[in-house]
Order: structure tokens, then C-alpha cells, then sequence
């Protein structure tokens, strides 16, 4: 019911509509009170043809008194129902309208029946209240199917506000991020050292983490409007393994392409150097000494020998074949690989008995190179003068993970960031292959190879091989 006289033009298909606002305004009377004024004017009304019915017939005083008494009170009453049959499923209805706004869909108007105006309002308002409990059920649904979802998805999830606010984010992304969401949410991305995730464009990809735990993520960017006010939503794809299957990949290949030409110059060049030995032996008398010759050839002979085990040894590196899983127990593999290192001694700790599902000639070789590395560490010229080479071998079950450890007391790691990397390696004669195997056998498993620093108080370094429980 429109409450001022002014009103609002919109242009509905070129035409004016006039729409009344519904505010109540000082000027005028409550619904009600309206309803009931007009109702006692016509009462007015009719008492006073009444009493001009009664004087025109010369009705006594009294008599007239009592008749327009009864009237007065008759009429009053009959307002009094007539407001009630009209309030009453007005006020209902209203019940009703105010319980929807509050989302409670369990009101609803009785009574109602067609061809009957507040009849028709109440089924209507039924009708619609139905539709929106429908309505408000299947947002729900959804909105538990979405977060469902989320939580089962491995790929993290967040969203940010205008502001930079994180607002939304997933199991994936509290793993991910070493998160709590009932903790985070509110604050900016600067303060949870996220920024870099609102700065980088779709589709880049970048490196979250330092050193071995380095992951790297693709960024999928979109936007989408909550209460009517934009946000950012963030998934990241975890590309790491993918992007070190085409590492690898490319060494693969690069080293093939080396293979094939190194070995095609070294075959002859070593075939050459024993012909030429050959013919220096009888031509001795000839040529008198001969000691330089022959020790210039069998140098290029021993390097050329040399080399060629070298890109047989990455050959082998790039050509690991699937495991081929089986029940092994951990004590026993780690008790063997203990007792294939003799240049140093081997202390393997007391742990509890696990069984994995692994391949044990893969992860035994694995072990061997990480215990390998710890023996060349200990012996080291730049480890503690004043300690005996030793290394330690432990196993614990960290959450889902086994974790078998290698402890060395050797002068420990400098640089990390080239551990895993294929050709680099800081020892004399080494090949630089020792931790790539044993990472790509880890891979191979889901599981992981890391390298750190001893935090026992001691010197030394601490390798680490993790294996999932169950590779199922």
C-alpha cells in the first residue's frame, strides 16, 4: 500500500510503470486504523438515518436513547468481527512472509481455497514457500556436494576477497601450505606469506618451498561473485612429478645422443691405441726406449675405458625398469645393506617391525648408494679429526610414511640444491648418480629421498628414504 503520493517511473517495454512505495509515513493512518474509520463512518451514517427515521415517526425520548444504544453497540461489535475475519489472515500471512525471510520454511497458511482473494494470497504464498524451501534445499545439497569435494580434492583450493583476504581454502590447501583454516581465514595473503599466489597470471607455474621440498604448481585463475562482490579463486595443480618426468625425459635422451657419439669416437680411439702398443713392443730395438709411448697409450686406453663406464652407469640410471612389488620386511633389508659397507662401521638401531609392499632389489639399491654417500661423508678429509667414521641406520613410522634414516658424522651438507641434480657430484671420481637413483627409486615407490643437516647435536648429515605404508 502505497504510504506518499510520490512515485518511481520505470520504463517497462517503452511504457511507464508507476510503482507506490510501501513505507509507512506520519501523514497517514495505519491500515487498520483506516479500516476501521471507514467502517465507522458508514455506522455513522447509518445511526444517524436511524434516528432521523425515529424522530420523523415521533418515537419517545427513552425509547429512541435505547435504540440508538443498541445500534451504537451492534455496530461496534459487528467491526470488531468484520476486523478480525480481515486482520486476522493478514496477519498470518505476514507470519508466514517474515518466517520465509528468516529461512524457516515450516509456517504455512490453513485454510486457504480458490476463488477466494485472501484464499488464492494464502495458497499462492504456500506455493511459493514451498518452492523456496525446495530451492533453499538443493543450494545446500550443493553447497555440501562442493565441499565434499574440495576436501577430496588433492589440488589446493583458496579464494581471496578484494582485499587479499583469504576467505576459502581446502584440505589440500592446508596440507600444502601448513595451514589451519580456523586460524587463517580473515587474514591477508601478505600475512600467510601467500602474496605470490595473487601476482603470477593463469596458467605460470611456480616454485613454492626451498630446497628438496621445492614443489612446483601450476596457477588456474578465476573469478567469481559472492553476495555480489567479486573474489579471486586459486587452484594449483601439482606439475612436480610431471615436470621431472620430462627432466628426465630430456636427460634420457640427451645422454643417448652422448652415448652414441662419445662411444663412436671411443671405440676406435681405444682400438688405435692397442694396435699402436702392439706395433711399439717389436719395434723396441728400433726406437730404444719406449716407456712414454706406452704409458701416453695406456692413459688414453684406462680414460677411454673409464668414460665408457660412465655413460654406461647413466645409461643404466635412465633405463630403471618399474618395480615389481612384494611383501619385504624393513629390519631385514636394512640388516643386509648394513653389512655391504666395510669401510666404515655400520650401527643399525633397534625399530619396529614393519612390512612394506615394495620392490627390495630397488629399495636395497637405493639404500646402498645413501649409505655409500654416508661412508665417502665419514671418510672425508674434511670431517671431525677427532671422531671414528661411523653411520647410523633408523627406522620410525611418521604418519603414513616409513622413514628409514642414514646418519653419517662426516662435515655435513653445504649445498643442498644441487643434490638431485644428474652429472654433479663434489667427490673425486664420482659419477653423480648415486642420489638421482636412489631418488628416482624412491618416486618410483611415492616416496622421496631428502638430505639435511644433523639437528642432534651432532656433525654429520641425515638422509632420509620415505615409503608410503601401503602402496595400494
Amino acid at each position: 500500500m502505497a504510504s506518499e503520493e510520490d512515485t518511481d517511473a520505470e520504463l517497462d517495454g517503452g511504457r511507464a510503470r508507476t510503482r507506490l512505495p510501501l513505507t509507512r509515513s506520519g501523514r497517514r493512518l495505519r491500515f487498520e486504523w483506516r479500516l476501521r474509520l471507514w467502517f465507522y463512518l458508514a455506522g455513522l451514517l447509518v445511526v444517524l438515518l436511524c434516528w432521523l427515521l425515529l424522530r420523523k415517526y415521533s418515537a419517545d425520548v427513552s425509547m429512541q436513547c435505547v435504540v440508538m444504544v443498541i445500534l451504537i453497540a451492534g455496530w461496534a461489535f459487528l467491526v470488531s468481527v468484520l476486523m478480525e475475519q480481515i486482520i486476522r489472515p493478514l496477519q498470518t500471512l505476514t507470519n508466514v512472509v517474515a518466517a520465509l525471510r528468516e529461512d524457516d520454511y515450516s509456517f504455512r497458511a490453513r485454510g486457504g481455497q480458490r476463488n477466494d482473494v485472501l484464499g488464492d494470497l494464502a495458497l499462492e504464498v504456500n506455493r511459493l514457500a514451498g518452492m523456496l524451501q525446495g530451492q533453499r534445499m538443493g543450494a545446500l545439497e550443493a553447497m555440501e556436494l562442493a565441499e565434499r569435494v574440495m576436501g577430496s580434492m588433492q589440488s589446493p583450493v583458496l579464494a581471496f576477497d578484494p582485499g587479499g583476504k583469504l576467505v576459502l581454502l581446502n584440505a589440500a590447501s592446508e596440507r600444502a601450505f601448513e595451514l589451519q583454516s580456523k586460524m587463517v581465514l580473515g587474514h591477508t595473503g601478505e600475512d600467510l606469506k601467500l602474496a605470490g599466489l595473487l601476482g603470477v597470471g593463469d596458467d605460470e607455474v611456480i616454485s613454492l618451498g626451498s630446497g628438496q621440498k621445492a614443489a612446483r604448481w601450476m596457477v588456474k585463475r578465476t573469478s567469481f561473485r559472492l553476495r555480489g562482490v567479486p573474489h579471486t579463486l586459486v587452484v594449483l595443480s601439482d606439475v612436480s612429478a610431471a615436470l621431472r618426468e620430462e627432466e628426465r625425459l630430456a636427460w634420457e635422451r640427451l645422454i643417448r645422443v652422448l652415448g652414441h657419439e662419445i662411444n663412436n669416437s671411443l671405440t676406435p680411439i681405444k682400438s688405435i691405441a692397442e694396435s699402436l702398443r702392439g706395433r711399439i713392443a717389436g719395434l723396441k730395438d728400433q726406437i730404444g726406449e719406449s716407456s712414454d709411448f706406452e704409458r701416453g697409450l695406456a692413459v688414453i686406453e684406462n680414460r677411454s675405458e673409464s668414460l665408457n663406464r660412465f655413460l654406461q652407469a647413466y645409461r643404466q640410471l635412465m633405463g630403471l625398469p618399474a618395480p615389481k612389488l612384494a611383501s619385504v620386511a624393513v629390519r631385514g633389508l636394512v640388516e643386509r645393506v648394513a653389512q655391504l659397507e666395510r669401510r666404515v662401521a655400520v650401527k643399525v638401531m633397534d625399530g619396529e617391525d614393519v612390512v612394506l609392499q615394495v620392490d627390495a632389489d630397488h629399495i636395497e639399491q637405493a639404500l646402498i648408494n645413501l649409505v655409500r654417500n654416508g661412508a665417502d661423508a665419514a671418510l672425508s678429509p674434511d670431517a671431525a679429526a677427532d671422531g671414528v667414521p661411523q653411520v647410523e641406520i633408523t627406522w620410525r613410522i611418521v604418519g603414513p610414511e616409513v622413514v628409514i634414516g642414514v646418519l653419517d658424522n662426516g662435515p655435513g651438507l653445504s649445498n643442498a640444491s644441487n643434490l638431485f641434480v644428474p652429472f654433479y657430484t663434489t667427490k673425486p671420481g664420482g659419477t653423480g648418480i648415486g642420489l638421482v637413483l636412489a631418488q628416482q627409486i624412491a618416486q618410483a615407490h611415492r616416496g622421496s629421498v631428502q638430505l639435511t643437516n644433523r639437528l642432534d647435536g651432532q656433525v654429520g648429515c641425515r638422509a632420509e628414504l620415505r615409503l608410503p605404508l601401503t602402496n595400494s
